[in-house]
């Protein structure tokens, strides 16, 4: 049997944040709680000089993020799959939108594209985007932090999760504590510049505890 190997080139990227990616729902839950944190993201992008990178939509806290943003004076560079795009799910006045073919392309584009991740509120994609840029980071593709804005206490169980991982010897402790969680957007982000990815394997030996 003959086997051929597709093998990812890893992510080269400057240490200095220039570009934050923000994943997010395309609803906007229940509560104005969630949209406000959304739009307080933004004002604290603008007041760092950040410039956004999101998946490009126009509903939901996508949208919420991306007008709080732009009204902000905020570079802000959406990434859709076409599918979206076709649906007209896009938003249609951002600074920049860039159309891929799939989802796995446009995840691979937000991440070249920024150096460092938040995560908002939100469901399926949110953390299936979250956690892929987390484990590229832990694998070595790139290095890149990862943030969490908790809101009202929205992650408190994915937190109790990933400790129950560490206990149970699926996630090194060290990789947990690469996801940096806070409340206030200004201070994430400062965290977030300041982090310190660790040098250490993926898989934990039997011998470890």
């Amino acid at each position: 049997m003959r086997i051929a190997y597709n093998r990812p080139q890893p992510i080269t990227v400057e240490d200095e944040v220039r570009s934050v990616c923000v994943f997010c729902g395309s609803n906007t839950g229940r509560g104005e709680a969630y949209a406000e944190a959304a739009r307080a993201l933004a004002r604290s992008l603008a007041r760092c000089g950040l410039r956004l990178v999101y998946g490009g939509g126009g509903i939901g806290l996508m949208g919420v993020l991306a007008d709080a943003a732009l009204a902000a004076g905020v570079h802000v560079t959406g990434v859709t799959p076409r599918r979206l795009l076709e649906r007209e799910l896009v938003h249609r006045n951002l600074s920049a939108l860039h159309v891929v073919d799939s989802m796995h392309e446009r995840k691979a584009l937000m991440a070249e594209l920024a150096q460092a991740f938040i995560a908002l509120p939100g469901g399926f994609g949110t953390l299936d985007e979250l956690f892929e840029a987390l484990t590229w980071t832990q694998l070595g593709y790139h290095r890149k932090p990862c943030g969490l804005l908790d809101v009202d206490g929205f992650f408190d169980r994915l937190a109790d999760y990933l400790d129950h991982a560490v206990r149970e010897r699926f996630v090194t402790r060290e990789h947990r504590d690469m996801l940096i969680v806070e409340g206030d957007p200004d201070l994430l982000i400062e965290r977030l510049r300041e982090a310190r990815l660790p040098e250490v394997g993926k898989w934990i030996g039997r011998g470890e505890t």
